[in-house]
């Protein structure tokens, strides 16, 4: 019996010290609640048959074969073991156990393996089977299995302990191996916090080294180019601020340490610049994006990280998460301003990729007014998830958003380029096409000899959020309509809009415009084809663009009802320039070749001017 009372004593001591350790994770009393909470409505998606949380099918529409049912998700699996061992609960410790034993099985652990270090997305759906498999997977799941490690070793059995510790290393490994470079933000951060904080925690100095090096070598990219090249993303800035605060909070080398600060700052100067705080929206233009409304999850996110001196949500709201307490993710003081106040209008123009003298440079452009916001970058495409031209404004009934959009039977199309220059609330813009990149994403499922089957293709100009007061009127007459000339005006709230296509030409198409609204969104739509399914082969076309002009006004500008544009072709170059001479203003000059081309001849085909100055070129700070 006393072997017996002295073993019960010894489980609920360490049982106290789980409930202890787990304690010191949480700052409050109300964020361990809130925490709580959130877990609480994670429990019910828990299959205790598979050991993984499951829940509807969606996807971004690419990586999967799949398309519908119920599936169980592997990264989503791990996110919630954590949170259980978190929740410092006893009851919760052996579904934590089950699950990590489960998806520990389902990495590929095997070094000579094309897909080594990573696991599928489903369990529905094996590695083998994805099209094609995401090695993103491996730094997602390892950096979860990284807070297991730091943490809550202490509860595991010896065996699962050893298990955590190996997945992790065949994740640092399956990383290295593909060594992604710092263009790719969130990645590039994301591998960098694995393999760094596990070479120091389990002591393997290539894996130390390797991430040291990896975060200089970010750090000295992102300098240089003066941004995230992943720029100004609403869902990646904030993963990568995350992965900035886990390093903050895990990583032990000092001078690793200074670099992350200084990461860290740059982000969130990078992010305040574009918060448009009438709105509470984050101006565009987005590299990328899957939901053009900011998210009451990021507005609560940039409140915690203000120490709720900004106030967006309730409190009580900001602290239901599976992982906030885990991240602490901190904003500078002296940029608490640009969430809560907007007292003049203000013009941000930020280099994104800083490129050799021969090559443009990728800039963005934001006007902040206090009626709206506008944003463009001058080079991007039309991918789903990019919002290279994208608007905010209050109305009575909340705020609404405006974005372009080209549209192949009914989906985005990524290989729609589009050229911009932007001055305040104007902007001259073209969209052409390409020849080297994908349809549906840009580089996953390429289109093959410049060629697609469509049954429809447009460009769009689309309202959402509050759009049940937009209104877009007509403004030409049949001339104008004949020559290619249409001018429309959008009113919405304290806000009208001028659009104009100056020149739509598709191959011999007969173009058409058209206006509609349903009870989500509204549209302005250039139709280049829409009829029976045919091939487009855009090497064949000898002409395929549309220029736009685009004006904001309010009230108080007291603008222009219709403001002025000029356009001359040169045929012979097989490009069209478009010249927007604007009274008492400089004139905005854009020149894109009107023939489809690959991807890099169609930017080094491309040119603007702005007044006698080039803003596709800025100088390094």
């Amino acid at each position: 019996m006393n072997h017996l009372r002295l073993l019960s004593i010894l489980i609920a001591a360490l049982f106290a010290l789980n409930l202890c350790r787990a304690a010191d994770l949480f700052s409050s009393r109300l964020e361990k609640e809130g925490f709580l909470k959130a877990l609480r409505r994670k429990d019910p998606q828990y299959d205790p048959a598979e050991h993984m949380v499951r829940g509807r099918f969606s996807s971004p529409g690419y990586h999967t074969t799949l398309k519908a049912g119920y599936v169980h998700r592997t990264r989503d699996s791990l996110q919630y073991a954590v949170a259980l061992l978190d929740s410092g609960q006893p009851d919760r410790l052996k579904r934590a156990r089950d699950i990590l034993r489960r998806l520990i099985s389902l990495q590929d652990q095997n070094p000579d393996s094309r897909t080594y270090g990573i696991w599928s997305w489903f369990l529905e759906e094996p590695l083998d089977k994805m099209s094609p498999p995401d090695w993103n997977w491996a730094d997602f799941c390892g950096a979860q299995l990284l807070q297991v490690a730091i943490d809550h070793m202490h509860p595991l059995p010896d065996d699962l302990k050893d298990e955590v510790k190996q997945s992790i290393i065949h994740t640092s490994h399956s990383i290295k191996r593909r060594n992604v470079g710092p263009g790719y933000t969130n990645i590039a951060l994301m591998g960098t916090y694995v393999t760094h904080v596990a070479g120091e925690l389990f002591d393997v100095p290539e894996l130390t080294e390797y991430g040291k090096a990896r975060l200089k070598r970010f750090y000295d990219h992102t300098l240089t180019h003066g941004s995230f090249s992943e720029y100004n993303s609403p869902t990646y800035t904030v993963v990568a601020i995350n992965e900035i605060s886990r390093m903050l909070r895990h990583v032990k080398d000092p001078g690793s340490q200074k670099f992350i600060q200084k990461l860290n700052r740059l982000a969130w100067l990078h992010l305040a610049r574009h918060f448009h705080a009438p709105t509470r929206q984050w101006s565009g233009p987005h590299s990328r994006c899957y939901r053009t409304l900011l998210s009451k999850d990021t507005l609560a996110f940039i409140q915690r990280a203000t120490d709720g001196k900004v106030h967006f949500v309730p409190e009580s709201e900001t602290v239901v998460s599976l992982d906030a307490h885990r991240l602490r993710a901190k904003c500078p003081q002296d940029l608490f301003h640009y969430f809560t106040d907007l007292p003049s209008p203000r013009l941000e123009i930020e280099a994104f990729a800083r490129n050799k003298p021969d090559r443009h440079d990728i800039i963005g452009t934001t006007y902040q007014h206090r009626d709206y916001t506008l944003g463009s970058v001058n080079i991007g495409d039309l991918w789903n998830q990019r919002r290279p031209l994208l608007a905010y404004w209050n109305t009575n009934d909340g705020v609404a958003a405006c974005r372009l959009r080209c549209l192949h039977d009914g989906y985005d199309y990524s290989s729609a380029s589009i050229f911009t220059v932007q001055d305040k609330s104007d902007i001259l813009g073209a969209v052409v096409f390409a020849t080297d990149r994908g349809d549906t994403h840009i580089s996953l499922d390429r289109i093959k000899n410049a060629t697609i089957k469509a049954t429809d293709f447009r460009i769009r100009l689309q309202f959402e959020g509050a759009v049940t007061g937009v209104v877009i009127t007509p403004c030409h007459s049949e001339r104008s309509e004949e020559s290619g000339h249409r001018l429309f005006q959008i009113a919405s709230g304290p806000i009208t809009c001028n659009f104009k296509v100056a020149h739509a030409v598709f191959g011999g198409s007969p173009i058409k415009t058209g206006i509609g609204a349903d009870d989500h969104i509204a549209w302005l739509d250039i139709i280049l084809y829409s009829g029976p399914e045919k091939q487009i082969d855009f090497s064949k076309i000898d002409e395929a663009a549309v220029i736009f002009a685009l004006s904001i006004n309010t009230a108080s500008q007291k603008r222009p009802a219709r403001p002025r544009f000029e356009m001359s072709i040169n045929q012979k170059s097989s490009s069209v320039t478009a010249a927007w001479r604007r009274p008492g203003k400089p004139q905005m000059l854009l020149t894109v070749p009107s023939k489809p081309f690959s991807s890099g001849k169609q930017k080094a085909a491309a040119s603007a001017k702005f007044g006698s100055t080039n803003p596709w070129k800025t100088e390094a700070k």
